[in-house]
This record gives structure tokens, C-alpha cells and sequence, in this order.
């Protein structure tokens, strides 16, 4: 699942990158998903990770100040400029720093630097530090962290959100200006699935106006979070020191909180948090399935059109069905007397040699530019690529269908080209299916010998052979042949004779032969080379994660707990 979800949100990082006004929503997820991305990711070291605590809040809360009263000392940096913390700052308290190994893989991409070597122009660091005791402090790591909410705050957000997921005790604080801030909730409802112990203290308060306060703190929290309302530590402005006072009463909170720390649980928020944003998450990516399910439909659609026409337009064509001519004309040249035969073959080879000198020039190539069935399949092609433009324009309900358009548009030579060199190698290949029916005719004219030795003496009288390979050379094309006297004669003489019938049935297995030819080698590789487009989009506007990698993670996802671990 870590997997997965890092996958998800660089895909919305990328996305969100292009700076295109439509997926400007999507911030909100890429949020969630960089959180639930550490979190998962702590669960890797969940077994040795020291016991951390982060502080966070809005600006100008006082958090690095009350970060050193906690400590008890001055290491955190503290200014009166708004984002003055751009990076988590860790404080070791009774805890070593080798015991933090674990930590350079958890932040990574982010590096461990020393405080004094922090830059307010790089953003993907860390530091960690030593610190003195602190009567206040279990052992731990407490974490001084970034805003969430200055307009700057989008530089350092991952930083934040990293802390956030690492720590197991969440200090949560606000000031008496900032405490009903929306994005002081919204953050508290983002982290509502880690379960993490709570604090929340309220900084820079007034007697006269700490009751209401709290009180209003406490029907919000309700509002958006359904676990109890935490521990609350008022904090009211101190005149002489500036500096938040802890009431004494309050000055062993976190050593209770620290009790409170579930990590055996940890599986199982991991999944709770996942399932919990999981139908938002992948929402566009199921708009992009659904679109990628209409373009194959609309695809199969127009093929299946384009087959229907390819029968009405051609083979089901009373005069344009010129295949089986073709194989009444391999049926002459089979047609020969045995006793001249060898005569015929010469007169042929000395008729056939020049031919072939202009075949080999490019005769064959206008025999299939001649050819009625290359013609109609071009035009179907050409109609099935205009059809799908246009109903590609009609889709503007999604940026995706408007880059498939262009992919459609910016494809369509290759395309073209690709359909006449299939077409040409079908049409060629073809022929041998051409032979076999001519050869199945003659083989039942062989037991009929009076019919045969007729169409034998018809053969010879017209000179059919000499129409044959004029033909072949790209001399007539098949639907001249068809009109040919030789042609009118054999075909009228096969209707009528004893073989009529059986003549039928082979033109009736040629054309459906020929249908299923056409529709494997032809249309459906079409169909394949459509239905890809969408592959071949740019990355940089979509989240190109497919349907299987999809289901995939969503069978695992509603396993056990401990199977979520499994990934």
C-alpha cells in the first residue's frame, strides 16, 4: 500500500504541477495523501522510532516559545516575524542521537543538517539536537515545527505534515486570535484518523475571556472531530516575561499523554486513514477509467459500424463483390487440356515475360490500387478516424477527452499508413484463399466429366488465359474481367450446370472466409491501435494509473489490518 500511495501522490504532485485551473481541487488530497504517505511509512520503523511529540499551530501561536518552556531552555529560535520556522526542528530529550537512525529513511528525501546550516531557501531539511533535561519531558523527541497556514506555508507543508505523521503526542497550540481558524480545523480533521494523544494550549489568553474561549474550543472540536475533547492547558499572557507560563497543576501532562500512546494500533490507523479519504483520492482516477471505458466503447462501436459497412459496401455488393471472380479466374488457368498444356505454358511464359518486367516496376502495386475492396476499405477507414473526431469534439466534459482528440488528429497519418501496408499484406495473403476455392471448384468439376471437358473447350476458344494474365499484371482489373466474355460464358455455364449449387455454397464460404480475414487481421488490430491512444497521452495532465493497478490495491485495502502491512 506505501507503494501505491506514493505512486498516487506524485501522480497528483505532477498533476497539480501543469498548472492547469481544473485540478486546483486537488491540493486538498495531495495534502492528505503526503500525510498518509509518512504515516504508512512509519509504520516501517513504528517497532524502534524514539517516542516523538510536535508541536503545531498557526502563526504567531508562540509555539517555539512554548517549545522552550517545555524544554525548559532556549534552543528553539523564536521571532516576532510570521514563518519565522521553516523547518522541523527536533530536540532530543534523555534520548541519544544514535538512537534516531532510523529517522534519515523516514524523512526521506530530506536531509539532516545542523541548525546553524539551515537555509530559509531549502526547504527539505531537518535538524536534530541534544538537549538538557526537562522536569516537564518524558524522553522524547519534541518536535518545534512550521505554520500551517501563512500564504508561505505551501513551501514548507511537507515538513509539517512529516512531523505530524512521525509524532505519537499531537501539542496543539493557538492563540486567543487564531484558535477558530479554518485552518486550524481543518488540520485537526485531516489527523483525526492517526489517533494521536492530544493537548491543545491556548496561548496569550485574558481571565475575562478564558471561559468563553474554551467553551467555544470544546463545541468545534465536536464539530469536526467525533474522539473525546483532550487535555487543555490555558495559557494566559504573562506582562513580565512575555513568556507562556505551564500551571503546575499541568507541568506533568505529556508524561500522561506519553501512557496514553498506542502504537500496536498502528496497523490498523494506517488502514482507517487510507479507507477514510480512500473514494476521494481516486475519484479522478475513476473519471480517467470511466473516460478510458467510453473511448473503448465508442471505438468498438465504430468498428463494429465499419465491419457492417465493409459487408453492405462490398461483399453483399451485387456488382462491387469482385473476390470470387478473381477465383473463377484461378479456375481458367486450371482449366487446361492435358494434351496442351505444356504448349500453353510456353505461349504463356513468352506472353507473361515482358509483363513481369512492368509488374516488377510497380504493376502488382496499381493491380491493388485498382482493386474495388482496397478502395472501399480505405474509405472506411478514413470514416471511422472522421467519426471518432467528431464525436471526440463533442466530449468536453474532461481534459482528458481533449487530449485524446489531439492524440487522434496528431496520429492520424501514421495511422493511415499503417492501415494500407495491413490491407496491402491482407490482400496479397488472401490469395491463397482465392486458390483454394478455385481449387475446390475444379475438384467437383473433375467428377462431373462432361461439364468439365465443356468448360475445358470454352476455355481455349475464348482465350482466357491470355485475359488471365493481363489481369495479373495489373493489365484489367476484376471488375473489367467480370465483364469479359470468357468470364460471362464460364460463370453462366457453372450456374447452370450440375455444380451450381455447389458453386453458391463456395462463393458463400469465400465471402464469409473473407469476412472473418478481414475482421482479425484488419479491423481489430485497428481497434487495438485505438483503444491505445490513451497510453500514449502526455503524463503531466493525468494520473495514468490504470484500472488493474487500481483494483489491485483496493482488493488489499479491504483485507485485515495485517494484511495492509503485507504491501
Amino acid at each position: 500500500m506505501l507503494e501505491f500511495i506514493t505512486l498516487l501522490r506524485q501522480r497528483y504532485q505532477i498533476v497539480l504541477n501543469s498548472h492547469s485551473n481544473e485540478v486546483q481541487s486537488y491540493q486538498q488530497a495531495f495534502q492528505q495523501l503526503t500525510l498518509a504517505e509518512a504515516f504508512l511509512r512509519k509504520g516501517k520503523f513504528v517497532e524502534t522510532l524514539p517516542l516523538s511529540c510536535a508541536i503545531i499551530g498557526p502563526t504567531q501561536a508562540g509555539k517555539s516559545s512554548l517549545t522552550n518552556v517545555f524544554l525548559q531552555s532556549e534552543n528553539a529560535g523564536v521571532s516576532p516575524l510570521a514563518g519565522y520556522t521553516v523547518h522541523p526542528q527536533g530536540f532530543c530529550h534523555q534520548i541519544e542521537l544514535s538512537d534516531c537512525k532510523n529517522l534519515t529513511d523516514y524523512f526521506a528525501p530530506f536531509i539532516k543538517v545542523a541548525r546553524e546550516n539551515l537555509s530559509k531557501n531549502r526547504f527539505d531539511c531537518y535538524t536534530l539536537t541534544q538537549t538538557e533535561n526537562s522536569s516537564f519531558l518524558p524522553p522524547v523527541i519534541f518536535w518545534d515545527t512550521p505554520d500551517f497556514d501563512s500564504i508561505d506555508s505551501t513551501d514548507y507543508r511537507e515538513g509539517v505534515l512529516k512531523t505530524i505523521a512521525l509524532a505519537d503526542i499531537i501539542v496543539l497550540v493557538v492563540s486567543k486570535e487564531k484558535y477558530a481558524d479554518q485552518t486550524v480545523w481543518d488540520t485537526l480533521k485531516l489527523i483525526e484518523p492517526l489517533r494521536q494523544p492530544t493537548l491543545i494550549c491556548v496561548n496569550k489568553l485574558s481571565e475575562d475571556s478564558e471561559t468563553v474561549i474554551l467553551e467555544s474550543l470544546k463545541e468545534k472540536w465536536h464539530d469536526y472531530r467525533r474522539d473525546t475533547f483532550p487535555e487543555i492547558i490555558p495559557l494566559l499572557y504573562q506582562q513580565a516575561t512575555r513568556l507562556p507560563e505551564i500551571p503546575k497543576s499541568k507541568q506533568h501532562i505529556l508524561f500522561q499523554l506519553a501512557k496514553k500512546v498506542r502504537r500496536e494500533k498502528q496497523q490498523r490507523r494506517e488502514q482507517k486513514l487510507v479507507q477514510t479519504h480512500w473514494q476521494e483520492w481516486t475519484k479522478p482516477l475513476r473519471a480517467e477509467h470511466e473516460i478510458y471505458e467510453a473511448w473503448q466503447i465508442l471505438v468498438d462501436d465504430v468498428m463494429t459500424q465499419a465491419l457492417k459497412n465493409y459487408e453492405h459496401d462490398y461483399l453483399n455488393h451485387p456488382r462491387h463483390y469482385e473476390t470470387f471472380q478473381q477465383a473463377i479466374a484461378e479456375l481458367l488457368l486450371l482449366l487446361e487440356i492435358p494434351s496442351v498444356a505444356k504448349a500453353m505454358m510456353t505461349a504463356r511464359k513468352v506472353l507473361l515475360y515482358p509483363l513481369k518486367l512492368v509488374r516488377q516496376l510497380g504493376g502488382s502495386r496499381n493491380h491493388l490500387q485498382r482493386s474495388h475492396e482496397m478502395t472501399v476499405l480505405t474509405s472506411l477507414l478514413n470514416h471511422t478516424l472522421t467519426e471518432l473526431a467528431h464525436e471526440l469534439l463533442d466530449k468536453n466534459t474532461h481534459l482528458l477527452w481533449r487530449e485524446l482528440s489531439e492524440e487522434l488528429r496528431h496520429n492520424r497519418t501514421a495511422i493511415l499508413n499503417e492501415f494500407k501496408h495491413t490491407t496491402e499484406n491482407y490482400h496479397q495473403n488472401f490469395q491463397q484463399d482465392v486458390e483454394l476455392a478455385a481449387q475446390g471448384l475444379y475438384a467437383k468439376l473433375k467428377e462431373q466429366p462432361l461439364v468439365l471437358n465443356m468448360l475445358r473447350a470454352t476455355r481455349i476458344t475464348a482465350d482466357a488465359a491470355v485475359v488471365v494474365l493481363t489481369l495479373y499484371t495489373g493489365g484489367i482489373g476484376l471488375h473489367d474481367l467480370a465483364i469479359a466474355p470468357a468470364m460471362l460464358m464460364l460463370t453462366n455455364l457453372l450456374t447452370e450446370s450440375a455444380i451450381g449449387s455447389y458453386m453458391k455454397k463456395v462463393e458463400t464460404d469465400l465471402k464469409a472466409q473473407q469476412l472473418t480475414t478481414v475482421k482479425k487481421q484488419i479491423f481489430e488490430p485497428l481497434a487495438q491501435r485505438l483503444n491505445a491512444l490513451p497510453q500514449h497521452l502526455k503524463t503531466q495532465t493525468h494520473f495514468a494509473i490504470s484500472p488493474e493497478q487500481l483494483a489491485e490495491v483496493e482488493t488489499k485495502l479491504n483485507e485485515k489490518p495485517h494484511g495492509l502491512r503485507l504491501l
